[in-house]
């Protein structure tokens, strides 16, 4: 197939400033291990407002496209790809899955190079690494798939690999966006109890209710340190996760944490702004721990979590409260971050688009 000269893309020109919908270039060829996406649908995750905002400092990218969790159609195949046939629907992670780990794709804005990782979905076409795409089956919606790119994989990776909750241990929650449910409904999947959702938007909690938590607290309000432990007890619960990035939020976490329990950490703070903890605990059985997108393996983990969808016990048409196209994404980006869109926003990259 001959492969698109130009597609419309959301850019990241500037931190802190809105994206910039505009046509870019796309290369002639497939380089070795290359795949070429006709996008359908992608998310919008907490991981690109943190590269708009500078949240790891000043970028030294720009400008480059975004976005990593996505679903589409494989139009082409580059040299070496062996798993993946024109046709077939495919799922698109940032985290490494089977396959190659192909060059990254060389795009062009006005006649100059733009930078693009090895998997990108603010645009209508993508070219990405083989490692980056799972397949799935041709009658799975790409809707719902769209969300095992992060959302789903990196929630319930926090339950399966880092927190490896067990049946009726206690969790709290701190942020109930798209990984937050996730996290949210794998504890229960697990029958953990209580399962504790704290957020400062009321509609994440409804929805966070929903998908399994079975004790809600809004931080604007409440008293949180008091709520959690009227709960749990004071002598803590035993795994909480924060997904907020928030170094206040975090110490708090782990005060809230029992002596031989476990702080898992999947918000990212901002560069430089340090957390202030009493180790001692540390040095027993207490554990405090950055989650890298819940340690998942999208290859092996995908099938899986199709399989439990498709049988009812994933729920996960829930789990997307809005959609937007395109041209819209700012608008959509806007309300993520003032509370308005309560799940995952998804953006329809193309018209015909199921």
């Amino acid at each position: 197939m001959m492969i698109p000269k130009t597609m419309k893309a959301a850019i990241l020109v500037e931190q802190k400033a809105p994206l910039q919908i505009d046509e870019i270039s796309l290369p002639g060829k497939l380089d070795y291990g290359q795949i070429l996406v006709k996008i359908h649908f992608s998310g919008i995750c907490g991981s690109q407002l943190g590269e708009i905002d500078g949240v790891k400092g000043d970028d030294p990218y720009l400008p480059h496209l975004l976005g990593h969790e996505g679903a589409g159609e494989v139009l082409a195949t580059g040299r070496g790809v062996n798993r993946l046939i024109p046709g077939d629907n495919v799922v698109l992670h940032w985290r490494q899955g089977s396959g190659i780990q192909a060059p990254l794709p060389e795009y062009k804005w006005k006649g100059k190079k733009i930078n693009a990782g090895f998997v990108t979905t603010f645009n209508e076409f993508a070219v990405v690494s083989e490692n980056r795409v799972t397949k799935i089956p041709d009658d799975y919606p790409m809707e719902i798939a769209s969300l095992f790119g992060c959302a789903v994989t990196t929630g319930l990776g926090v339950i399966n690999n880092n927190a490896k909750l067990k049946i009726g241990e206690s969790i709290v929650v701190f942020g109930a966006g798209g990984i937050g449910l996730n996290v949210i409904q794998g504890a229960a999947l697990v029958s953990a109890y209580p399962i504790i959702a704290i957020d400062v938007h009321d509609n994440r909690l409804a929805l966070a209710r929903k998908l399994g938590a079975t004790h809600l607290i809004n931080s604007t309000i409440e008293d949180v340190d008091h709520q959690v432990r009227s709960i749990i007890g004071d002598s803590g619960a035993d795994v909480i996760v924060d997904n907020t990035g928030n170094t206040s939020v975090i110490k708090l976490c782990y005060e809230l944490t029992a002596s031989t329990g476990k702080t898992i950490l999947v918000g990212v703070p901002k560069k430089h702004d340090n957390i202030n903890i009493y180790s001692l605990p540390l040095h027993f059985e207490k554990t405090i721990t950055g989650s890298h997108g819940g340690e998942s393996n999208p290859s092996i983990d995908i099938p899986k979590y199709i399989r439990l969808n498709r049988h009812g016990q994933l729920n996960l048409n829930d789990l997307i409260s809005d959609r937007f196209d395109l041209e819209n994404i700012n608008t959509a980006i806007d309300g993520i971050r003032n509370g308005e869109i309560a799940g995952r926003c998804l953006i329809r990259m193309n018209s015909d688009a199921e």
